[in-house]
């Protein structure tokens, strides 16, 4: 099979060679000079070349689309010997400390009012703005299409309906802001689902898509950031408009990443079109064994705890073989639950990644 059947046929739950075997989830920087000391190849100047080296799958190629403001707001405001202070394409003021891979701190958001919210909609996200498609897409989309890879729209950091609400407004304040201003997250979210699909429009016609991506990190350990009520009332009409767009141009996958645990949204979500939901972050008890026999149509990828990689090969393996079950079972791509951190050695990564392929491919 190719890698869009394999990939098309595994999350539609139809009749397939095997499971995908992606090492999806590329290294911390640290991580990476970490390994530059425990015997990475020389060669190897990115993590690509990791995973061709353990002759991974291809993932989804994305279709490079300007989907957030238009022009970015990415500026470097100051620097000195501890941090950076700069201002990130969607006009966050954010803090990075030096040395230290971790969050931002985020200062300052873009949307404090009504009017913000209309000047910036005016001056930054107007969707016919020809600087969107003006990246290149057309010739890399012909060559993937050609060798049989899946193809994806939609990326983070700039696709998403929660996901982008939280950019502009901030996190408390878009929280808030559902039960203090409806009518403004309505008009937010309403018109970054149409910048989007506008865009799409334009590609589907010349691009096979495979699959429609949303970026939403909008759970933490104890669930989602919202309730089940308001997914449906604000973020459903805009999924139900992304999944009707799907079906209409032969659309089969709609995807959302968000960490945490899901559970209480994804009937929501299922509701809405959303069939493959990643990263199922062990942590925060997102099982895929579990959501397999609660939700049996929704596909998944992630799932295995990236904390087991730093416990040694021992561990590994049992956490392997936790997930074996799943995969067994069908529509989940096994993969770690997010980046690999600084505290997972390349001979750990190597036993791990040897021990998947295994698993899936034999």
């Amino acid at each position: 099979m190719t890698h869009r059947e394999r990939f098309l046929a595994t999350v539609l739950g139809r009749p397939r060679d095997r499971a995908p075997y992606w090492l999806y989830w590329w290294v911390w920087s640290s991580t990476w000079e970490r390994w530059q000391h425990e015997g990475l190849p020389e060669k190897f100047q990115s993590f690509a070349d990791v995973r061709a080296h353990f002759g991974a799958d291809e993932i989804p190629k994305v279709v490079p689309l300007r989907l957030g403001p238009l022009p970015d707001f990415s500026a470097t405001v100051s620097e000195d010997a501890e941090s950076i202070t700069f201002i990130d394409s969607w006009g966050i003021r954010r803090r990075n400390l030096r040395g230290i891979e971790s969050m931002s701190e985020f200062i300052a958001w873009p949307v404090k009012s009504r009017a913000d919210w209309e000047r910036y909609r005016a001056e930054r996200l107007n969707p016919q703005d020809p600087q969107r498609l003006d990246t290149g897409w057309r010739e890399p989309c012909r060559a993937w299409a050609a060798a049989g890879l899946p193809i994806q729209i939609g990326h983070f950091p700039d696709t998403g309906i929660f996901g982008t609400l939280r950019w502009l407004l901030g996190d408390e304040e878009c929280l808030a802001a559902f039960c203090e201003e409806p009518a403004l997250v309505h008009e937010i979210m309403e018109h970054m689902t149409g910048l989007y699909l506008e865009v799409f429009n334009q590609v589907v016609r010349e691009v096979p898509v495979d699959m429609i991506h949303l970026w939403e990190d909008m759970c933490g350990r104890q669930g989602p950031l919202i309730s089940p009520a308001h997914w449906r009332e604000f973020m459903g009409p805009c999924y139900r408009r992304i999944h009707a767009f799907a079906r209409e141009h032969g659309i089969p996958v709609i995807s959302v990443d968000t960490d945490g645990q899901p559970d209480l949204i994804v009937p929501p979500m299922l509701e809405a079109g959303v069939n493959f939901l990643f990263p199922m972050e062990v942590a925060a008890g997102a099982d895929v064994r579990v959501f397999q026999r609660k939700y049996p149509g929704l596909a998944m990828m992630g799932g295995i705890d990236k904390r087991a990689l730093a416990l040694g090969p021992a561990t590994i393996d049992a956490e392997l073989e936790r997930i074996r079950p799943a995969l067994v079972a069908g529509r989940y791509i096994p993969d770690l639950d997010h980046h690999v951190p600084n505290d997972v050695s390349w001979p750990n990564f190597c036993h791990y990644a040897t021990r998947l392929r295994e698993m899936v491919i034999g």
